[in-house]
């Protein structure tokens, strides 16, 4: 049995994850992090605890699906107490994202903006249709729900890296994510990312191609949130056993 913990268990997600580790053949779900009241019911035998050294101790895989404070806190712990992590956090700032290359030197690390395997192929079909269509503008729009805290969404953010990297540019040098007032013409190598927020919308991206006469657009819809909650239960699967290194969904998954 792989023993199994999670950062974030009190969060969205975290309910959807303890279910589906308590129905997971060949898991067994050993320890919760919070910061505040878990309200689902686990076994008697799982440890509830604030400490993130407790909760690695404890596991041979954690799943973090928190905020990247609490993301930080785990790095640092595990760089003395090395286990496997799957981190779908998102909005890290610099440092955050070299903590997380500095703890895959010492174990194995799988971050993905997404667990989704939908989004996984997406991302490559991203890539080589930016490639492809060399004159098409790219805009890029992700809707979700009225809570998310960050915006864009790290996964329509990855999505731009790759419309990017398909044509040889540095999304940050080219991105745009607001359109106001006299802005002027669209530029040539410009990538929109556009967030929209309302109701309880797990994540819709979609990722369109423009020219004049046609246009081709790529999306992506999670009609439920387990769909991220199960994605990262097949990572932690697969990364138990792993060498040490900085892994993607996309190894996971073989693709």
């Amino acid at each position: 049995m792989i023993r199994t913990g999670i950062v974030g268990s009190t969060g969205r997600m975290g309910a959807h994850l303890i279910k589906n580790v308590l129905e997971e053949e060949g898991l067994e779900l050993t320890a919760l992090h919070v910061f505040d009241a878990l309200n689902v019911e686990v076994p008697d035998d799982v440890l509830i605890t604030n400490s993130m050294s407790e909760v690695l101790k404890s596991c041979d895989v954690v799943i973090d699906f928190s905020a990247p404070v609490a993301t930080q806190e785990l790095c640092e712990e595990a760089l003395k107490n090395p286990t496997a992590l799957v981190i779908a956090t998102t909005g890290f700032t610099v440092h955050q994202q070299n903590l997380l290359s500095e703890a895959a030197k010492e174990m194995p690390v799988l971050y993905s903006s997404n667990m989704s395997a939908g989004i996984a192929l997406l991302k490559q079909l991203v890539e080589k249709v930016s490639a492809t269509l060399k004159d098409f503008d790219i805009e890029i729009v992700e809707q979700h729900h009225r809570y998310k805290v960050d915006a864009p969404s790290g996964t329509a953010l990855t999505l731009g890296e790759f419309a990017a990297k398909g044509r040889g540019l540095d999304l940050d040098a080219v991105r745009v994510s607001g359109r106001d007032g006299q802005v002027g013409a669209r530029s040539k190598d410009e990538i929109a990312v556009m967030a929209l927020r309302g109701g309880d919308i797990v994540g819709r991206h979609t990722v369109g191609f423009y020219n004049d006469g046609e246009f081709l657009e790529l999306n992506h819809t999670a009609t439920s949130r387990e769909t991220f909650s199960k994605g990262a239960i097949r990572a932690a699967k697969w990364l138990v056993g792993q060498e040490s290194g900085l892994y993607s969904i996309n190894d996971c998954l073989g693709i």
